[in-house]
């Protein structure tokens, strides 16, 4: 069997090489998703809920995975970035909002994570944890600012590669059963296990992911005729890879694990005396890998919609750009010195990044229907996406209800303002919308 490409008929076999050799901007995507935000709202569900939640997880890839479609799609068909984008076709305090949002969610989670990798490292090396933490940020500025875009998708992409590995050899050697598994793709949730679904689904679909595609795609020189890759990237990365990763880091711990109120790391450690040492170590080393992989990723992020804003070039070239780089690095390594619980920290980072979410959906949706892109967007694209911003939407409001349901103190009421603002951002791209829409006709 044969497809022809480029004029040319080409062996199926030869096609397939072709996509794998070329796939990489979805992969820091992917790469940020399985990271320890997303593996703590795992952990919780399956501790806590057993197998209940199974169809969650499974939901988690697939709403990700249309996520990141649409993302590319606009990316791909516009050929700049998604900040130059707004501010042409919406305006520039559209285009400012933006990247506030995605400043303040991805800046918060960047500290978090560098909390996660540095309290990984030191439980692997037995190094001070403030010591990791210094050293991973110099690491960062050397791998960032100084090879750039192509080595951090290299390194995403043997690290998630590694992660998935690492999660599935987890499964030969934890006892599954196969029976109480298939029985939680039944669609329940049980009580208590709104916040923590949510939790799982919104680590797929999230601001920084949605955001930076354009970006990683400009940084390939991507156009329109790499539709068919940009897909296969999208679905390879996401529904695949990082699919396999949530499926299985869920399966070992509902399948072991029983206490809910575990760390990621606590997590990794009771293992040993549950279900081996061969199982500590795997969990340990994917759960080391998924933070790796997301720190470098995300602190690509801001650079990106910061610099674009500015009217700077997106590349290491660019010695302003390379500036930002380095300060986002170097500004990671206080998140090493942060005190307290990390799970605790995760849940909001999560809740940040969730809140700001919908406005995000809701912007892509306009541009994706607007003259941004030479072609009109499919009916199912649009419902596909019309479902994940109700969806997300509604994550937001189950996150914002539970923290100011524990009671409102400065952390509580920075997420509330910063839900609330982006609410009333989006409430108004809406209303823009419409107007627009029936008052155009």
């Amino acid at each position: 069997m044969s497809e022809t490409v480029s004029g040319v008929t080409a062996p199926w076999g030869d096609r397939i090489r072709e996509y794998l050799a070329g796939m990489g901007p979805s992969w820091i995507a992917g790469a940020i998703a399985a990271g320890p935000a997303s593996m703590a709202s795992l952990i919780t569900a399956g501790a806590r809920f057993d197998y209940a939640l199974l169809w969650v997880v499974v939901l988690s890839a697939v709403a990700g995975t249309l996520a990141q479609y649409l993302a590319m799609r606009l990316g791909l068909l516009s050929e700049r970035g998604i900040v130059e984008v707004v501010e042409r076709h919406l305006g520039e305090w559209w285009a400012w909002i933006l990247v506030a949002d995605v400043v303040i969610a991805a800046g918060v989670a960047q500290l978090v994570i560098m909390k996660t990798v540095a309290t990984v490292s030191a439980t692997i090396t037995g190094v001070d944890a403030r010591i990791c933490g210094a050293v991973w940020a110099l690491v960062l500025v050397g791998g960032l600012a100084g090879k750039g875009y192509r080595f951090v998708e290299f390194v995403a992409k043997a690290l998630v590669t590694a992660v998935v590995v690492a999660f599935v050899a987890s499964l030969f050697v934890v006892p599954i059963s196969p029976t109480r598994a298939l029985s939680g793709l039944v669609p329940t949730l049980p009580t208590g296990s709104g916040v923590v679904a949510a939790g799982i689904l919104g680590g797929a679909v999230h601001i920084t992911l949605i955001t930076m595609h354009s970006y990683t795609m400009r940084a390939r020189r991507w156009t329109s005729s790499e539709y068919g890759l940009a897909t296969v990237d999208v679905v390879a990365s996401m529904l695949v890879a990082f699919g396999v990763y949530s499926v299985a880091t869920f399966l070992v711990t509902a399948s072991v694990l029983t206490d809910p109120s575990l760390s990621t790391v606590g997590a990794a450690q009771a293992l040993g005396p549950l279900a081996g040492s061969a199982a500590q170590w795997l969990f340990l080393l994917g759960l080391g890998g998924a933070a790796v992989s997301t720190l470098g990723g995300n602190t690509l992020v801001p650079p990106f919609l910061v610099a674009d804003k500015l009217g700077w070039d997106t590349t290491v070239e660019d010695p302003r750009y390379r500036g930002l780089l380095v300060a986002v690095a170097l500004l990671s390594a206080p998140g090493a010195f942060i005190g307290g619980e990390v799970l605790g920290q995760l849940v909001l980072v999560l809740a940040l990044g969730t809140v700001g979410t919908p406005f995000a959906i809701a912007v892509v949706l306009y541009l994706l229907n607007s003259d941004a892109v030479p072609e009109g967007t499919s009916t199912l694209a649009n419902l596909g996406g019309v479902a994940l911003f109700v969806v997300s939407g509604g994550l937001a409001v189950n996150f914002v209800v539970e923290q100011v349901g524990g009671g409102v103190d400065l952390l509580t009421g920075l997420v509330v303002a910063f839900a609330a603002a982006l609410g009333l951002a989006t409430v108004g791209l809406l209303a823009k919308l419409l107007g627009e829409t029936y008052v155009g006709a």
